[in-house]
């Protein structure tokens, strides 16, 4: 089978960084699902695997974390899918991706494809409604009222892949007012289009931007990018015993400012349940479900903005470099091999 991989890390602009490689198809066994990929999209992790993981020496690694594609065969024990289903994922990063025609993935971690999208815009949306989906309602428990605060979220990075599917599922599934934070005049549209009640530049001191709505403190804040240069407007900014969560990577992250407010923060990465096998790894099964229900009843719509043609390393190279940028408004995908 054709798939995208790499020998060595590399700068994105060398010549072997991605190459184009042939592999054998693999077998579906236990829970697993052997998934023929129609269409991919790219996320920071891949990068971030791509720069700094080598694969053992003579091998080659296969990225990819989010995927939709159509079920050829299953495992013995798959009980939740059956051969031809269209199928909506992330993946495990502890196993090969889905840069690849056909992709072993288990069915626990799986979703039923929106009816409403075809592959391309389904494949934008698996990682992050995850991240997001978790974020809210398991790490910021945004059901649960915090004494005192604005029932307001802020989204701070509210233009990328998490942030705009952060915004929906928020005005979707809560009551939440929304607060994203935007710099540019594209991407302050976006947010807008996507939900968000009110709009910051987060280039600018976010905290008197956000004092200045008039609305009160939020009680929750929820950080996708730059969260070590933030961490002062978000301690001025969020309601005393507010919850605060993140996603990102700070080489360094002082937690101590957060004590005076007794906030709460909280790290998401929607890797752990599949990572551990944890016993309630099929809450991801579950909540890729709702996500599609909310996207074919109209409430929540892809985050894709630009379709980058088939997928191959020279094409997914062009898509590494937009997400390396750190300029991205939604998601990037390829599209058929």
């Amino acid at each position: 089978m054709r798939a995208i991989a790499y020998k060595i890390p590399q700068p994105i602009s060398a010549e072997t960084s991605l190459i184009d490689v042939d592999l054998p198809v693999p077998e579906a066994t236990g829970h697993d699902l052997l998934v023929e990929i129609k269409a991919v999209s790219v996320n920071p992790v891949d990068v971030k695997v791509r720069a700094h993981s080598a694969p053992p020496a003579d091998e080659v690694k296969v990225l990819g974390w989010d995927a939709a594609g159509i079920v050829k065969a299953v495992g013995p024990d798959v009980t939740l899918f059956k051969p031809g289903d269209e199928v909506y994922y992330a993946g495990a990063i502890n196993r090969p991706g889905t840069y690849a025609e056909f992709h072993l993935v288990d069915e626990r971690i799986v979703g039923r494809k929106p009816k409403s999208l075809d592959f391309a815009a389904a494949a934008a949306l698996p990682l992050t409604s995850i991240t997001a989906y978790e974020a809210l309602f398991d790490r910021l428990k945004v059901q649960d009222a915090v004494p005192g605060a604005a029932r307001a979220l802020l989204v701070i990075g509210g233009a990328g892949g998490v942030g705009s599917i952060t915004i929906q599922i928020a005005r979707a599934l809560t009551d939440l007012t929304v607060i994203a934070t935007a710099s540019r005049p594209e991407t302050q549209v976006w947010v807008k289009e996507l939900g968000a009640h009110h709009v910051v530049d987060h280039s600018k001191p976010i905290a008197p931007q956000v004092a200045a709505l008039g609305i009160g403190a939020p009680g929750f804040i929820f950080s996708t990018t730059n969260t070590d240069s933030h961490i002062p407007d978000i301690v001025e900014a969020i309601a005393p015993q507010g919850r605060f969560a993140l996603i990102d990577d700070p080489k360094f992250l002082d937690v101590v400012p957060f004590k005076r407010k007794a906030v709460s923060v909280h790290w998401e990465l929607m890797f752990t349940r599949p990572l551990f096998s944890t016993p309630d790894m099929i809450e991801q099964h579950n909540l890729l479900n709702k996500v599609s229900e909310l996207v074919d009843a109209g409430n929540i719509r892809t985050t894709l903005s630009q379709n980058l043609g088939a997928i191959n390393a020279a094409n997914m190279k062009k898509a590494h470099s937009m997400v390396e940028s750190g300029r991205m408004k939604g998601k990037a995908v390829l599209l058929g091999f």
